[in-house]
């Protein structure tokens, strides 16, 4: 008699197959080949759509890895950071040469403010560029040529900023105190400033011509 108690209080075997098989299905398949049967008539579409997701998971990790977007933004930091490193020297170097010219000729210090704003152009040309790369960054769906071509884009733009900027510091400062002994020195100075200038525009036209370029046949679909 208690034999028969202790078998009613047990649940029924079909239940316990059951209950294995919802919490692990694939552990059930392995572990009891005949009611692998049973698992596969009942989610026929499953075993469909594992097969086929791996090859494409696969693919799109290695054309579109996790870690693509870091070199488009290495690529906007590196547009703004140089570019207003070489404007701040730009600036700061031809200030002081105003700074010590205005002191003997304070008539002059508007009309020798020209490098300090060339300086200051630098900046927006980073700028420009840091915020075309910055609207095309996303979490998902980024493929690795397209940081691969952004951060290059931001580098050529950055560094020829930054060697534009000491190019236009270091004339500023000296065309300055050379004016105010000679004011003939001034067209000369403007010229040599212009030509200093259009280093970083070079910069600017290879890195927006780059990112019109980094989109072009990517998919990560």
């Amino acid at each position: 008699m208690q034999q028969a108690t202790s078998n009613r209080h047990q649940p029924a075997p079909f239940l316990i197959a059951a209950v294995e098989l919802s919490l692990h299905p694939h552990t059930i398949a392995q572990t009891h080949p005949h009611r692998s049967l049973a698992t596969a008539s009942c989610s026929p579409s499953s075993d469909f759509n594992t097969a086929h997701e791996f090859p494409t998971a696969k693919m799109s990790t290695d054309l579109c890895p996790a870690y693509a977007p870091f070199f488009g933004a290495m690529g906007c930091t590196a547009a703004i950071v140089f570019t207003c490193l070489g404007a701040s020297y730009g600036t700061a170097k031809s200030g002081v040469g105003i700074a010590a010219m205005g002191v003997l000729r304070p008539d002059l210090i508007v009309k020798n403010i020209v490098p300090v704003i060339m300086a200051g152009i630098i900046g927006i040309y980073g700028l420009v560029v840091s915020v075309l790369i910055s609207d095309g960054l996303k979490q998902q769906g980024y493929a690795l040529y397209t940081g691969f071509i952004q951060l290059g884009a931001g580098l050529s733009v950055g560094l020829a900023g930054l060697a534009a900027g000491f190019a236009i510091g270091i004339v500023g400062d000296a065309g300055v105190r050379g004016t105010a002994q000679q004011p003939r020195l001034f067209v000369g100075m403007i010229l040599i400033l212009i030509f200093a200038e259009v280093l970083g525009l070079y910069g600017l036209i290879v890195a927006l011509l780059m990112n019109s370029k980094a989109v072009l046949g990517t998919s990560c679909a």
